[in-house]
Order: structure tokens, then C-alpha cells, then sequence
């Protein structure tokens, strides 16, 4: 067992060591049949039992490295975990599954997400897409990979030549607010792309298979990791007016891009709404 504080490249290899593990048993589960599936916040915020069975993996497997770290999990929020406290504290931030949805039709994007904070700054971060073994991973002033190839985001200047991906919310008077956003965005780029799973997105910007991206409603887990590979590939990952990315609204787009999306997105109140 470890106690120490590590380097960042440490929780980087334990991070990957664990995702890697977590998106195989995800991966194992769905190939058996999706089971024990509940519903959340709403009727179409799908839980499965795989969600659970991933996120209790994860945590079991960071106890046995580093038994005092603290967990926040999407499914069973700190609850499982220790408690960080004091100064080098160590907090990873999972979703064990993030597009569960995706998960539940079989659509390959679906991901283990899993960050590691220390002092309450994402310092190490893996995205693995469970469905075909992608995956990318970033430390904090170490720059953003996949595949041993340091990522840099896309080279679009155009807002009106960008691809854009986004996400919706489960409750229908978010979903009908973003709706909006969309009808009054998609005329000014080149179109707008949803796959279902933020993780995924933020890490599709970073590499630049999108151009950029723009949600609301993420909480800690949907973003850590992916929002750590976006701002390391040197991508400007915020919310709007200077506000940090959270669930009033996250953007992540490369520097010439960020400006005029950002322009568009307040005059269209993407932060407002339920």
C-alpha cells in the first residue's frame, strides 16, 4: 500500500492501470446482456447494474494502491470512498460508465472515466472508450495523448467552418431550452454532432475529430478527465464570462475558436434555463 503523495505520472499509471481493468469488465458485461437497469433523475437516466458492478471495481482497486484517497463516483458519490483531507490529498473522480445510454442500445461510446486531484486540481486523467479500446490521457502540464501522439486540437479559425459537438440534459425542460441553443446555433457553423458521452466529446475536441464543444448540466465526474486531455492539448476549456467549466455550461475550443463561440453561446443564454 502507498501513502505517500505522488507525482502526477504516478496517478496517471495507476489511473490507466485501473480504466483499463474497469473498461473490460464493462465491455464483458454489456456482451452479456444489459441488466438490472433503473432510472435516476428521470425516466430516461438510465442506470445498469454494470454501472455499479464498474464503479466498485474502480474503487476496490484504488483502496488496495492508496487506501486513504477519497472517491467521488457517479453512482455512489463519496459515499464509497475515503475522505481527502490535509495538504497533497489525493481525490480520483470516476464515471464508471459515462453514456450509459449508448451502453444500454449498444452504440460504441461509452466510457471509464477516471481523474486524479490533488488539492482540488486535476492533475492526471485516462478517458477509455470501453466499446473499441480508445483512449487518452493527459497530466497536468504533461501534455494530452492517445496513442503515443501528443494532441493539439484542431486548427480551425472559422466558427462558421467548425464542427461542434454537444450533449442533452434528461429533464425535458432542460432538453427543451438546449433545443433552442441548437436551432439558433446551427446556422453559424458547419454542423453539430451528439454522440452521447461528454467524456468522449471533450477527448474527440482535444483531438480535433470535432472542432469544438459545448454542454450544460456536467457534473465533476463528466468532465474531469476529459476537460484535463482538452486543456492539455492547449484547448481554452471554461464556462461562460470567465466562470470555471461546470454545470452552468463547459466550452472547450481551441483559442480561435473559443472567442466567437463563446460570443454566440451567451447571446443564445446556453448557461440559462432549467
Amino acid at each position: 500500500m502507498v501513502s505517500s503523495q505522488p507525482s502526477a505520472d504516478e496517478l496517471l499509471e495507476l489511473a490507466v492501470r485501473v480504466a483499463r481493468g474497469a473498461a473490460d469488465t464493462a465491455r464483458r458485461m454489456r456482451a452479456e446482456g444489459v441488466s438490472a437497469v433503473a432510472t435516476k433523475s428521470t425516466v430516461t437516466d438510465v442506470v445498469t447494474a454494470a454501472d455499479r458492478a464498474v464503479e466498485m471495481q474502480v474503487i476496490a482497486a484504488l483502496r488496495e494502491v492508496r487506501p486513504d484517497d477519497a472517491v467521488l463516483g457517479e453512482e455512489y458519490g463519496a459515499a464509497a470512498g475515503g475522505v481527502a483531507s490535509g495538504p497533497g490529498s489525493v481525490r480520483w473522480i470516476l464515471d464508471p460508465i459515462d453514456g450509459t445510454v449508448n451502453y444500454l442500445y449498444g452504440l460504441p461510446q461509452y466510457a471509464v472515466s477516471l481523474a486524479a486531484e490533488v488539492d482540488g486540481v486535476v492533475v492526471a486523467g485516462v478517458v477509455r472508450n470501453a466499446a473499441t479500446g480508445d483512449e487518452w490521457t493527459a497530466t497536468r502540464g504533461g501534455g494530452a495523448w492517445r496513442d503515443g501522439r501528443r494532441l493539439a486540437g484542431s486548427t480551425e479559425t472559422d466558427l462558421g467552418q467548425a464542427l461542434v459537438a454537444t450533449g442533452f440534459g434528461y429533464d425535458p425542460a432542460r432538453r427543451s431550452h438546449q433545443a433552442g441553443v441548437v436551432a439558433g446555433l446551427i446556422a453559424h457553423v458547419r454542423d453539430i454532432r451528439r454522440f452521447g458521452a461528454a467524456a468522449l466529446d471533450l477527448c474527440l475536441a482535444a483531438e480535433g475529430r470535432v472542432d469544438a464543444y459545448y454542454e450544460k448540466g456536467l457534473n465533476a465526474w463528466d468532465q474531469a478527465a476529459g476537460g484535463l486531455v482538452a486543456t492539455e492539448a492547449g484547448l481554452v476549456f471554461s464556462g461562460l464570462d470567465g466562470a470555471p467549466p461546470g454545470p452552468d455550461l463547459v466550452i472547450a475550443a481551441p483559442p480561435a475558436l473559443f472567442a466567437p463561440l463563446h460570443e454566440r453561446l451567451a447571446k443564445l443564454d446556453a448557461a440559462g434555463g432549467p
